[in-house]
């Protein structure tokens, strides 16, 4: 069975970023384990629920439209209708974050947070559903938002894991730190 050609196109583009995402969400398993593993640590899982697990949803998502766009599909209003459930599922997503970035109580989110959590991935998502709905003959236009919207969400990924190894590294070291100065166990 042949490709349909302006899926064929993107080929390179969703290996890269296909493979790119199940490396980056292995190794956020990986991060996690060993944030696990030190008992000094203190957040809890309403945090890592509002900011540890939706790197890894992105990361996944990231994938997700990499497969889809990748599948040998028969015609290109089937590709269309899995990317745009991807995209309804991942706005859904984006509410239960805000919802739990609201509730838990261990960290107080700033501006950046709120931006890199919430709006970005929302966008991301948003893409994904319009570029779905929009797409229309070899779906050329719209193949282009649905791969800005894959990669915006493997760099939301990205950032925020980065943000979270920096936090937990440097910040609660310091708490800890002055904690200890003081003579109380750091601990929140």
């Amino acid at each position: 069975m042949e490709r349909i050609p302006s899926l064929a196109a993107w080929e390179s583009f969703y290996v890269i970023v296909g493979s790119s995402a199940a490396a980056l969400t292995g190794l956020q398993f990986v991060v996690m384990s060993v944030i696990g593993a030190d008992p000094e640590e203190t957040s809890g899982t309403e945090e890592v629920s509002a900011f540890g697990t939706p790197n890894v949803v992105h990361f996944c998502a990231s994938l997700l439209v990499a497969a889809i766009i990748s599948a040998p599909w028969h015609v290109l209003a089937t590709a269309r209708w899995a990317i745009g459930l991807c995209g309804v599922a991942g706005i859904c997503y984006v509410a239960a974050v805000l919802r739990r970035a609201r509730a838990q109580k261990g960290y107080r989110p700033v501006l950046e947070d709120w931006i890199w959590h919430t709006v970005l991935p929302a966008i991301s998502y948003v893409a994904l559903v319009v570029a779905s709905v929009a797409m229309e003959g070899d779906g050329r236009n719209s193949l282009f938002v649905i791969a800005g919207g894959a990669l915006l969400l493997l760099y939301i990924g990205i950032h925020n894991a980065w943000d979270t190894v920096v936090y937990l590294t440097v910040a609660r070291r310091k708490e800890r730190q002055e904690a200890a100065k003081r003579g109380g166990s750091g601990h929140r």
